[in-house]
């Protein structure tokens, strides 16, 4: 699967890294880890340029997130209806709309990163629940950034183990979201029960 990308990015370069980044957001399963993780890879080699593969990947990520969020603000009852046609799109939405009715901007920083494959769903769904334009735009900036450099990062600095690095975070990136969402559900129970 590496080789496949890899070769990917070998000839397209920014615009497949851009690509990835942006449909990734909309929930379209592109493994856009290995895109990243490629570009990075080019970048320490010098076949790419580093400012300019975070650059375009952070831009497409943000444009992606923003037009996930307006689907789901123009989508609404047509969105949920499409969605519950398909039991697991359907699941993954219900749980994106738990994450922002109960976490709201901290739930929109933590889906762009740290539980990654829910990201797509919250973005559609803190569209559809009318959240702020502007605190959605805030939190996904902030959360793309971690999100974007970590994985361009890691290919730079790994370039040389770039199949091993993408079979490991492939392996680990959803034991990561179930971890963090834990972890959050945790401190919310614990801020409860402190506060009743």
């Amino acid at each position: 699967m590496t080789d496949f990308f890899f070769g990917l990015v070998a000839t397209w370069g920014l615009v497949v890294i851009g690509a990835s980044a942006y449909f990734s957001c909309l929930a379209v399963p592109v493994p856009t880890f290995a895109v990243m993780l490629s570009g990075g890879a080019f970048a320490a080699a010098g076949d790419l340029v580093l400012w300019q593969v975070l650059a375009v990947a952070y831009i497409a990520a943000i444009c992606g997130d923003q037009t996930g969020f307006q689907l789901g603000r123009l989508g609404g009852r047509w969105l949920d209806a499409r969605l519950a046609s398909r039991p697991n799109r359907a699941a993954l939405f219900a749980r994106a709309q738990q994450i922002v009715d109960r976490w709201g901007s901290i739930g929109v920083f933590f889906s762009t990163w740290a539980a990654a494959p829910l990201g797509p769903w919250v973005n559609f769904a803190a569209g559809a629940a009318r959240f702020n334009p502007w605190k959605f735009l805030i939190w996904d900036t902030l959360g793309e950034a971690i999100w974007v450099t970590g994985y361009v990062m890691l290919g730079y600095y790994f370039a040389t183990n770039l199949d091993a690095l993408t079979t490991l975070v492939n392996d680990w990136a959803w034991l990561l979201t179930a971890i963090s969402l834990v972890l959050a559900a945790s401190f919310f129970l614990l801020r409860q029960s402190k506060q009743g």
